[in-house]
């Protein structure tokens, strides 16, 4: 499974390390020196998974349509995800319990 296939949307944002350090690009497979202006993905908006990858790897990714921020994964659900939690309350309405109200005793 590719990266990309582990989440179904990314947060992004443009990274510049100070540190000497060397990351490989989860997109491309290539050497990433931190010292460069580069990008941090984040899966699903999971710092703790972030990933550091090449501007123009994300860019190209994004283009193709891999790597969707979490509004384009939401519109591509399409409206059949809001209708089924629309017909899913209006079940659990239509189960609840009704309430009997009583009438005020004519004492």
């Amino acid at each position: 499974m590719a990266w990309t296939e582990e989440a179904r949307w990314f947060e992004a944002r443009l990274a510049h390390n100070r540190k000497p350090a060397h990351y490989r690009c989860p997109l491309c497979g290539r050497q990433l020196p931190s010292m460069s202006e580069h990008m941090l993905l984040f899966p699903e908006g999971d710092h703790s998974r972030r990933r550091h990858a090449h501007s123009a790897c994300v860019l190209a990714a994004r283009k193709q349509g891999k790597l969707l921020t979490r509004d384009e994964w939401r519109r591509a659900q399409g409206r059949g995800a809001e209708e089924r939690r629309f017909s899913a309350r209006r079940i659990l309405w239509a189960l609840r319990p009704k309430l009997k109200r009583s009438r005020p005793s004519d004492s």
